[in-house]
C-alpha cells in the first residue's frame, strides 16, 4: 500500500474517533469530522487505486 494511502486512512480512523467523542459531548462539530472523514477515504481508494493502475503498466 502506498504511504499517502496509509497516512489518509489513518487520518480517516482518527477523524470518525473525533466525530463520535464529538457526538457523545453533544458537539455538532462532529459533522465536519464525518465529512473529513469522507474525504479521506476517497483519498485512500483514489492513491490504491492509482498505484495498482501504476503497477499494472509498468509490468
Amino acid at each position: 500500500m502506498p504511504r499517502l494511502a496509509v497516512y489518509a486512512l489513518i487520518f480517516c480512523i482518527l477523524s470518525v474517533a473525533a466525530a463520535v467523542v464529538s457526538f457523545v459531548q453533544g458537539s455538532w462539530l462532529g459533522i465536519v469530522w464525518v465529512l473529513l472523514a469522507g474525504l479521506s477515504s476517497n483519498m485512500t481508494w483514489y492513491y490504491v487505486k492509482r498505484a495498482k493502475a501504476r503497477k499494472s503498466v509498468t509490468g
